[in-house]
């Protein structure tokens, strides 16, 4: 149970106490399937597929759960094209055009009859807590994706105050310099990739370099010329490497080998196999989002 892009949230103590609750909040809040004129369906189920009907994976002070969805493929251009042809037919044949709230009517009966007929898009959404560090991790890299399922456990919950993650010292000042000298933070190495950006306008030059030397002359000249660092791959402790934003959200995760060989290959079901992952991966992230914490003066909420 490998995440690929994290978005992080911090919690309180106060916050991680309530969480106790949190499995059986979840399983009143399944997912359960579209229906004939419903758009969309949002709901939790397994981390272990469709097959298990557990919805929490819990292993000492994490927590990993899923959010689903089900939406209804309608492309808005359906749909108007649909009602623009029964209008012209209506004008063909009456001699008239309909008015304001007819126009309404046709759209609501030909939305009606689409949604019947269109197809279904599921999704799923992974993400743990971390009780006793006060972390809510997403598995992805869309803020909104993960704001929509901030908001599901808290319809869950009742209530889920959590914030977005707060530094007192600039991403984006400490990456720039991190490049520009090479003094790294302790464990910490660079990469092979950065995105560099001159600052001064939305619209300014960008640049994207991968799979490259860090110290090369092109990057030094980047720099030279104002630009700065929005993003940078680094490797932490040999361990793990991974994309930082200057938003600190962590892009391209990914185990290297000398922890994916501490992998026990005994396991005999889905969830064993799952277990043994979350918990490797859970091991390493959290070194990582301490290191960070440490970094970038990231307080947990009290």
């Amino acid at each position: 149970m490998y995440f690929r892009n994290l978005t992080l949230f911090r919690f309180s103590p106060a916050v991680a106490a309530d969480l106790n609750g949190l499995d059986d909040a979840l399983a009143q809040h399944r997912l359960r399937d579209v229906g004939p004129i419903e758009f969309a369906t949002h709901g939790f189920v397994s981390p272990f597929g469709r097959a298990s009907e557990q919805l929490t994976l819990n292993l000492s002070h994490w927590t990993l759960f899923t959010a689903g969805g089900q939406d209804k493929l309608l492309p808005a251009t359906v749909v108007n094209d649909d009602v623009a042809r029964r209008i012209q037919k209506i004008a063909e044949e009456e001699d008239r055009r309909p008015g304001g709230s007819e126009r309404k009517r046709i759209k609501d009966d030909v939305l009606h009859e689409l949604l019947q007929r269109a197809f279904v898009r599921s999704s799923r959404l992974f993400a743990y807590v971390d009780v006793a560090r006060g972390w809510l991790v997403v598995d992805t890299s869309s803020r909104k994706a993960a704001e929509n399922l901030v908001s599901l456990v808290r319809e869950a919950l009742g209530s889920f105050p959590v914030v977005p993650l707060a530094p007192e010292e600039s991403p984006r000042a400490q990456l720039t310099d991190w490049l520009a000298t090479g003094a790294m933070p302790t464990g910490f190495t660079l990469g092979e990739e950065c995105e560099l950006r001159d600052p001064a306008t939305a619209t300014g030059a960008v640049a994207r370099i991968r799979r490259q030397d860090m110290e090369a002359e092109e990057i030094r000249e980047h720099l030279r010329s104002g630009k700065q660092v929005f993003s940078l791959g680094l490797v932490f402790d040999d361990r793990l490497s991974f994309v930082l934003g200057e938003d600190l959200s962590v892009k391209r995760v990914q185990l290297l080998d000398v922890v994916l060989d501490q992998l026990d290959s005994t396991a005999e079901t889905i969830e064993q196999e799952s277990t043994a992952r979350f918990a490797l991966f859970t091991a390493e992230i959290s070194r990582l989002l301490e290191r960070l914490a440490e970094i970038f003066k990231l307080p947990r909420p009290e």
